[in-house]
C-alpha cells in the first residue's frame, strides 16, 4: 500500500499542468487528445482524476471517431463515466462531425464527381447507427449551395422524402441535386428500394427542373455510386 502512487486530484496540480489552464493560456491546439477529452468530461472518479478517466478511454477506443462508433454497452466498462459523462463526448463528436459539414458549404465546392461527395460526407455518415439521407444542392456550375438533412423517413418510405427534397432545390434555386444516404449495415449495395427510388426521385427531378446527377450510398468506409455504375 505505501507504494502506491497518491491520487492528486487535478484541482491541485500545478496551473500549468492543468488542462483547461493549458488551454486557456496556450490554446487549444496545443492539448494533447486526453487533455481534450479530460475538459470534456470535467470530473473524474472516485480515485481516478478526469485526466485518469480520458486516458482509459483513449486506451479503450484509440481514435475520437472510434469513440463516435461505439455503441453504449460499449461504454459500461468505464467506472465514474454516467449518462451526463456519455452524454458531453457524444455531444463533443457530433460538433466536430457536423463542423466539418460546414466548412463544405462555406467553401462552395466544385463537385466533379462521386468521390468528392463521398469524400466531404463520409467523415460524418459511415459511423451512424441510423438510416439518414441527405442531397447536396448545386448551382449550374456544379457548386455546392447547401447540404439538406431529410428526416421524414428512408427510402423504404419515399414519397415524403422526394417532396422535401424537391421543396427545398426549389427554395435554394438548385439546378442539380446528389442524394446520399447511408447503410447501418455497413454494406453500401444499393436494393431494390433504393434503385426504384432513384428513378421516382430522377422522374420528379425533371419535371421540375432540377437535374439528379447522382445518388450514393456510404457504408462501411465505402460507397456506391449509381452514377459510376452507369444506372441513371
Amino acid at each position: 500500500m505505501e507504494n502506491q502512487s497518491k491520487f492528486i486530484p487535478i484541482n491541485n496540480w500545478p496551473e500549468e499542468d492543468r488542462p483547461r489552464e493549458k488551454l486557456l493560456k496556450d490554446g487549444e491546439h496545443n492539448l494533447s487528445d486526453s487533455e481534450l477529452l479530460a475538459i470534456i468530461l470535467g470530473t473524474g472518479s472516485k480515485g481516478a482524476s478526469a485526466m485518469d478517466l480520458s486516458r482509459k478511454i483513449l486506451r479503450e477506443f484509440k481514435t475520437f471517431r472510434q469513440i463516435g462508433r461505439a455503441d453504449t454497452a460499449q461504454w459500461k466498462v468505464f467506472k465514474g463515466l454516467g449518462g451526463a459523462k456519455l452524454a458531453r463526448i457524444r455531444s463533443a463528436v457530433e460538433i466536430g462531425r457536423r463542423y466539418n459539414e460546414e466548412k463544405i458549404k462555406e467553401n462552395r465546392r466544385k463537385i466533379s464527381a462521386a468521390k468528392d461527395v463521398a469524400g466531404m460526407l463520409m467523415p460524418r455518415m459511415q459511423d451512424l447507427k441510423r438510416e439518414v439521407f441527405k442531397t447536396v444542392l448545386l448551382n449550374s456550375e456544379n457548386i455546392v449551395l447547401d447540404v439538406i438533412e431529410t428526416e421524414e423517413g428512408t427510402v423504404n418510405q419515399a414519397d415524403p422524402i422526394i417532396r422535401e427534397i424537391l421543396r427545398k432545390a426549389l427554395e435554394r434555386s438548385a439546378s442539380a441535386m446528389i442524394c446520399v444516404h447511408n447503410h447501418p449495415s455497413g454494406n453500401p449495395a444499393p436494393s431494390p428500394e433504393d434503385k426504384e427510388f432513384t428513378k421516382t426521385l430522377i422522374l420528379a427531378g425533371k419535371i421540375l427542373l432540377v437535374e439528379c446527377l447522382d445518388h450514393i450510398i456510404i457504408g462501411g468506409g465505402k460507397y456506391f455510386s449509381f452514377c459510376d455504375e452507369g444506372l441513371l
